[in-house]
């Protein structure tokens, strides 16, 4: 005998696999066990207890068939078989033996298959029923994701963090919104659900104030904060892996299908044959030769228990099969590969719940026939807003004010400042250090400021590098006077805020972004009408030409700088507007030739046309007519010769020409009387002009990484000369006119090939041991009187 225990591994599952179990699964699974008791209980009588009785016919009829049987009723016997004349067997003393035998014979061969299988077939279709059933529990390809699913479920129905989120939420729509410290501590205390009327009420009555929220702390630590974090990038995984298919929805339906139809084959073939099951059977084998007896009447002992049973398995069958078609229409009725979460977006005020799809959607279908609050609770976990806050709090676990004030330090405009970087979010205890002027935000996404801000009473400066950042109205009142410098940094020109265009206090802005190739001719920029206090304007992008708005400001704009990248400026036209221009940068714009827009900036100090293709310099006569130019750079280009009506430029006090590829330089560069700074490094030059001794104002004159042999003597003539850089040439000798410079404070000799220094460097009283670039060698060799005084503090 098989107890029924040992058909449990059939239907059993993991304990948390009831939740995708719904109502008629759980009825089908109790009807199945049902069922299998019928077929149980059928087989064990079936086994343990004789299955037909047969007896010796008397009626000798050729066409023997069960009309003696049927005569076989309990009244009127004897009067029944008057008729009949008596017979007798063969007699062998083998009674016992014999009617074993007849029986045996009878049940195999008399009795019909229906009466005879009967209990095993309940238990064969009970089973087949119970595997269709828990089959996709089973199955890798579904079982894998029911698991996984089935585990992400109870984590996030568990987690403290569901319990805040909702908790929060419907503080918020039973108070409505709130600011300041009241908003914030009835926040906490809904999340709590400990805090009393009272309470609140005492809260509601403080001053109206922007505070951080450190409450909130207390009610998620932080190893409940990173598991909920992790939660959430478990739900996205799961989403995106689940999403993609439909094989859950496909299967369920499929072995729905099958017992639907098990169930109809079930039902047929019992209705017809359930009459087959007789108590009285006729039985003839040809027997006569041992028993005497060819013809048998037999008594299927279990005939009566079996039709009972089997009309109570029909019954269940029945019903089973009620709600396989129920699931059927269920299945197709509705849009389960469809999930709306519209009635908890609803009911907690998340608006930005996904809907979701085929396997994933059937899932919760069926998770909402088990209990909706479950679904509820994990829709917690798919809300981006429910993400951002609990990335808010971890981070406020994280970087508290203490912490923040370490990172303090002072830029290079003297402004305390505070640099983050790579953050998930900002922290609101950034808010709480109001001695901060500069704000540095760099790689941190979707920034909100939240009213906090205004907390930052001496913020001056902000710096926002690929951090997209949104700013509230009553904020953007608030910065709109105070911001005096603002960086932005992103990937195209068009992702910077607007309200950057807004801050009418605004004294220098600076913007680094890429023009879509569609805009990248027009070069549209947003207005700067509003920019009414703006004097520095910084673009670096790969503009075609220089934008049209930069002329909104035309009128009080003293600095542009335009480092294009190496895209080439077309058109500077622009540029004439500019009246009070004081300083102009066009960096790595392509440029071939001075631009002639330039000429007409008669406020025009500093000039820097660095990393273009500057070939020819011949229109730097034109720079006569720029008479505050002061400096002018064009360093990095590829400039062969310096026009000699470089002599006009007497107001020349810084020009830069390293990077480029001179060879000699024009002799009326020494009637620039006024130069004061000298940079001519990186050139191929082999000899420079005596004229530069005429230059008496030169404090800085840099010639390194060149190829000078000798300099000449009337260099020595620049009394004022401070720093002279010479290293990297080919020099074999320094002149001891060198002594003369006794201004200089610092000299590089280093990477020639002297010998030698001169003792009379010692008469240069500012040269110090730290500012003579030179081989230790040459140093070493200098009178010991002479290293003396250098080394002197």
């Amino acid at each position: 005998m098989i107890p029924v225990a040992e058909f449990k591994q059939f239907t059993e599952q993991q304990p948390a696999f009831k939740v995708l179990k719904p109502w008629w699964d759980v009825l089908a699974e109790y009807l199945t066990v049902a069922m299998l008791m019928i077929g149980v209980f059928g087989c064990t009588l079936q086994v343990t207890q004789d299955k037909i009785i047969c007896l010796p016919s008397h009626e000798l009829r050729e066409n023997f068939s069960e009309a003696p049987c049927q005569q076989l009723l309990p009244r009127g016997v004897s009067e029944q078989m008057g008729g009949l004349r008596e017979v007798s067997g063969l007699k062998n003393n083998l009674d016992l033996q014999q009617y074993s035998f007849i029986n045996q014979l009878c049940y195999e061969t008399a009795l019909h298959w229906y009466a005879k299988y009967f209990p095993y077939l309940v238990v064969i279709h009970t089973l087949i029923f119970m595997v269709c059933t828990s089959f996709w529990f089973k199955f890798p390809g579904t079982s894998s994701k029911i698991e996984h699913f089935i585990s992400i479920l109870g984590k996030c129905f568990d987690s403290p963090w569901t319990t805040r989120a909702l908790s929060e939420v419907s503080g918020e729509n039973q108070k409505g919104p709130t600011t300041g410290r009241a908003t914030a501590t009835v926040e906490a205390s809904a999340g709590s659900g400990k805090a009393n009327e009272g309470e609140k009420e005492k809260v509601l009555v403080e001053p109206e104030k922007v505070v951080t929220e450190p409450p909130a702390v207390t009610l998620l630590d932080k190893k409940e904060g990173e598991q909920a974090k992790a939660l959430f990038e478990k739900v996205k995984k799961f989403r995106v892996h689940v999403e993609e298919g439909d094989i859950l929805y496909t299967m369920y339906i499929r072995q729905t299908v099958l017992k639907v139809c098990k169930f109809f084959a079930i039902l047929v073939y019992n209705l017809v044959y359930v009459e087959k099951i007789s108590f009285l059977v006729a039985c003839r084998v040809e027997t006569s030769e041992v028993t005497g007896y060819a013809s048998f009447c037999c008594n299927h002992t279990k005939a009566h228990l079996f039709s009972k049973l089997a009309f109570c398995y029909i019954s269940f069958v029945c019903v089973y099969g009620i709600t396989c078609l129920y699931t059927l229409y269920w299945l197709f009725h509705r849009p389960l590969k469809e999930y709306s979460f519209r009635s908890v977006r609803e009911e907690t005020g998340m608006g930005d719940i996904p809907d979701v799809k085929n396997d994933f959607a059937f899932m919760l279908h069926l998770i909402d026939q088990y209990d909706s609050l479950y679904s509820k609770r994990f829709a917690v976990f798919l809300s981006e807003v429910s993400e951002s806050r609990l990335k808010q709090l971890n981070l406020n676990h994280e970087w508290t004010p203490e912490k923040l004030r370490q990172k303090l330090q002072r830029n290079a405009r003297g402004r305390l400042e505070l640099a983050l970087c790579m953050l998930p979010g900002l922290p609101d205890t950034v808010f709480e250090l109001s001695e901060v002027e500069a704000l540095r935000l760099e790689a941190i996404c979707d920034i909100t400021f939240p009213p906090g801000l205004s907390q930052l009473v001496h913020l001056q400066e902000l710096s926002l590098l690929h951090s997209p950042a949104r700013l509230p109205f009553s904020l953007q009142i608030f910065l709109r006077d105070r911001l005096k410098v603002v960086r932005v940094k992103c990937e195209e020109l068009r992702e910077v805020p607007l309200w950057v265009f807004g801050l009418r206090g605004l004294e220098e802005l600076h913007l680094e972004g890429l023009f879509p190739p569609e805009l990248a001719r027009a070069a549209t920029l947003e207005s700067l009408r509003e920019l009414k206090q703006l004097k520095v304007l910084s673009l670096r992008s790969n503009a075609s030409k220089v934008p049209a708005s930069v002329t909104d400001v035309a009128g009080h704009l003293q600095r542009l700088s335009l480092h294009n990248d190496g895209a080439r400026l077309l058109a500077l036209s622009s540029l004439k507007k500019l009246a009070a221009l004081r300083e102009l940068e066009l960096v790595a714009c392509g440029l071939e030739r001075i631009p002639h827009a330039i000429f007409s900036l008669g406020a025009l100090q500093e000039l820097d046309l660095k990393d273009n293709h500057l070939r020819s310099i011949e229109e730097i006569l034109s720079f006569q007519h720029c008479r505050k130019l002061v400096t002018l750079r064009l360093w990095h280009n590829q400039i062969a010769y310096v026009p000699e009506h470089v002599r006009k430029l007497r107001g020349l006090e810084q020009l830069y020409l390293s990077h480029n590829k001179l060879e000699t330089l024009p002799t009326q560069l020494g009637l620039c009387s006024g130069l004061r700074l000298l940079d001519i490094s990186h050139n191929g030059l082999r000899s420079l002009p005596p004229e530069l001794g005429l230059l008496q104002s030169l404090q800085h004159l840099a010639v390194s990484y060149n190829a000078l042999e000798a300099l000449p003597e009337e260099l020595f003539c620049c009394r004022k000369l401070r720093t002279l850089l010479l290293g990297y040439n080919h020099l074999s000798q320094l002149s001891p006119q060198v002594g003369a410079l006794r201004a200089l404070s610092r000299l590089e000799l280093k990477g020639n090939r002297l010998e030698a220094l001169p003792e009379e460097l010692g008469n240069c009283v500012g040269l110090k041991r730290v500012a003579l670039l030179v081989e230790d060698t040459l140093y070493e060799g200098l009178p010991a009187e002479v290293r003396e005084k250098m080394e002197e503090e």
